[in-house]
């Protein structure tokens, strides 16, 4: 019963100190409420347009490759720091390749398969196409 007392004051401590601290500031804090304040502000540019813009879903698809990708890049560091190791502790060639080559295989087709649906094709909005169409003809 002493391990669930300590999960739950864990918990309470981790509810604690974060509603502690807000708390805190939302006393401490200066308020001087200008309309400066509350425009958004984006690297120094003045927002045009309105605040909910649509994205190209190939910034998803990109992210989201970019992120399997990664995931792999981490899962190969530590079986090669354990390649050679293995291999001189006497576990056959095979044994030792044949895993991450079946990892990596299956990546490789999961590549082919977006690449061939077009997940990695960037393509042009039809408004940067209007632009440059418009541009082209002045």
């Amino acid at each position: 019963m002493s391990d669930w007392i300590a999960i739950g004051a864990l918990a309470v401590v981790g509810l604690v100190i974060p509603l502690g601290m807000m708390a805190v500031s939302a006393i401490l804090r200066p308020s001087v409420p200008e309309q400066g304040k509350k425009a958004v502000y984006e690297s120094g540019e003045v927002p045009t347009g309105p605040a909910q813009a649509r994205f190209n879903i190939q910034y998803y698809m990109v992210a989201l490759l970019f992120v399997v990708f990664d995931i792999e890049t981490v899962l190969l560091f530590p079986w090669a720091v354990v390649f050679r190791p293995a291999l001189d502790a006497g576990v056959p060639l095979t044994r030792v390749l044949w895993p991450m080559l079946a990892f990596v295989g299956i990546l490789a087709i999961g590549l082919v398969w977006a690449w061939r649906n077009g997940a990695v094709e960037w393509t042009r909005s039809p408004r940067a196409t209007r632009r440059k169409t418009e541009r082209d003809q002045t």
